[in-house]
């Protein structure tokens, strides 16, 4: 009896040593691989060995949770393919060379928290399936050449806590449902195409520390709702086509220091006065 227990033991062992993570999610990785131009990697995959052995590759349980290949020379298209690792947490491929669109299926990586493609060559517009990944915090895709409006189905992301967008050719006026992202801490939009009026219902957006709208071509009143956001701590809102006035209490936020750039970039310096209306500035 005791022959056959150390027996099962020993063949229970040999398994769980052998365990690895699912062909399906190999053979995702390895498709990334090949259309990423994987032999031109500053740190390239044995696919020989085993997948938890791969640079940039976190594996937990047998299954692949972590994707970081930032700065490592890719070059080519995301694959499709992508969406088979469906127990994907983190994905970082930060500074690399790839291009052409984000695809739409990585809207089905329901367990992502974290997206990070930014400073790359990708094109073509943000794609609303996106909203179907309700897990993500973060979704960082700044430096690119991405085209087109941000889709209403970013309003999905009831988690998002950063949404940094900037220096892309995005355009169009922001959807309604951004400002129902309570849980928005981090917000940059710079150096795009963006247009329209804010809303006043930017004041929903309750967590908000770093607001940054420069170098668009925002349009109207500046609302005085943002002084409501109490945690704001950084705000740049200049090149842009603002008009009207101020609130005393917006005026007086260090990070905003009295200074507005208008579309050609004259400064004009807001007095530091008020009246009973509790407005600085003058209207256009």
């Amino acid at each position: 009896m005791k022959n056959i227990t150390l027996t099962l033991l020993v063949l229970c062992f040999s398994f769980l040593g052998y365990a690895e993570v699912s062909k399906s999610e190999k053979d995702a990785l390895i498709k990334l691989n090949q259309a990423t131009n994987g032999s031109q990697w500053k740190v390239k995959w044995d696919l020989t060995t085993d997948v938890s052995t791969w640079h940039g590759v976190k594996v937990k349980d047998n299954k692949v949770v972590g994707l970081a290949l930032l700065n490592n020379n890719l070059e080519g298209q995301i694959p499709t393919e992508i969406a088979q690792l469906q127990y994907l947490e983190t994905l970082n491929l930060f500074k690399n060379k790839l291009s052409g669109n984000i695809p739409a299926s990585i809207g089905d990586l329901k367990n992502l928290e974290s997206l990070n493609i930014s400073f790359n060559k990708l094109t073509g517009s943000i794609p609303a399936s996106l909203g179907k990944a309700t897990s993500l915090k973060v979704v960082e895709l700044y430096m690119n050449f991405l085209t087109g409006s941000l889709p209403q189905e970013i309003g999905q992301l009831t988690q998002l806590e950063n949404l940094s967008l900037f220096n892309n050719s995005l355009e169009g006026e922001l959807p309604s449902s951004l400002y129902t992202l309570k849980n928005l801490k981090v917000l940059m939009l710079n150096s795009n195409n963006f247009s329209g009026k804010l809303s006043y219902e930017i004041e929903n957006l309750k967590a908000l520390e770093n607001l940054s709208l420069f170098e668009n071509n925002f349009i109207g009143q500046v609302p005085f709702e943002i002084e409501k956001l109490d945690n704001l701590k950084e705000m740049n809102i200049s090149y842009n086509k603002f008009n009207g006035l101020i609130s005393y209490a917006l005026a007086k936020k260090d990070t905003f220091q009295m200074t507005m750039l208008n579309d050609k970039g004259v400064a004009v310096r807001l007095p530091l006065i008020t009246d009973n209306t509790g407005v600085v500035g003058t209207p256009d």
